[in-house]
């Protein structure tokens, strides 16, 4: 039986360090992403590596996930697995039985770490908003400029491909080219 740690943070430059401090663990996975997005490399390396009998640490349930959905399949998956998961700040373990107050007391957790990302959503958004107004906020700092999209089409290099080498997306470069 293996101990598995993971761990994320939502940026990079975000420290790790207090999640999981002195658990002995066998192996840990940690991801440097949103949680509102499933798309974690991480989370997906750790889904393919536990097998039956092992237990995954977390340190706590927003760690794992932050929408309530998200939350019961990962833990429905792993349990289905044979895999128990821990959440280590909260004290609770899933372990796939059917016990109707392990339901309820994930359920509950996940509900309030949904609820707390859109309670951060809603403040974000309200910051933007009343920046906007004061004409302090002028968006995200572009990463390349529209001159440098423009030039790399006209070199004839399809869009899809100037998004590719550019790292932006296509539709920044369709606005780019649209824009011209």
């Amino acid at each position: 039986m293996a101990k598995v740690g993971y761990v994320r943070v939502s940026s990079v430059d975000q420290n790790t360090e207090r999640q999981l401090d002195g658990v002995k663990l066998d192996k840990v996975f940690t991801d440097k992403v949103s949680g509102a997005t499933t798309d974690r490399p991480q989370l997906i390396a750790m889904l393919d590596y536990v097998r039956e009998g092992d237990c995954i640490v977390v340190h706590s349930i927003d760690r794992l996930a932050r929408s309530l959905v998200d939350l019961l399949a990962l833990v429905q998956e792993l349990n289905a697995k044979g895999v128990h998961v821990h959440f280590h700040k909260e004290k609770l373990e899933f372990t796939g039985d059917d016990n109707p107050t392990q339901h309820l007391m994930l359920s509950m957790m996940g509900a309030v770490a949904q609820f707390e990302r859109s309670m951060i959503k809603e403040r974000q958004k309200e910051g933007i908003a009343k920046a906007k107004e004061a004409g302090v906020y002028k968006g995200r700092v572009k990463t390349v400029d529209d001159d440098a999209i423009r030039a790399m089409v006209a070199s004839g290099v399809s869009y899809r491909k100037a998004a590719e080498e550019l790292k932006v997306s296509l539709s920044t470069v369709q606005r780019a080219m649209k824009a011209a």
